[in-house]
């Protein structure tokens, strides 16, 4: 498996390396993915902004991740 996404890790480099991960993002209201903060926002710092608990976020990232390389 790839890296595995933590807390700090920035949200414009998931979408870079892991565009599987988007539709987790857009699950919990990260509409603005390619926007100029998401390159400098971490996962909880998002996750924190949207309301949700970090690692529940990091969690669902890491999920759809591991489901897309065992494809």
């Amino acid at each position: 498996m790839s890296e595995k996404i933590t807390a700090e890790t920035l949200i414009g480099q998931i979408v870079r390396d892991h565009p599987e991960a988007a539709p987790v993002l857009f699950s919990i209201g990260m509409h603005c993915l390619g926007c100029p903060a998401s390159q400098m926002e971490s996962v909880a710092d998002a996750a924190r902004v949207h309301g949700y608990n970090p690692d529940d976020v990091v969690n669902a990232l890491n999920a759809a991740i591991e489901k897309k390389e065992a494809e």
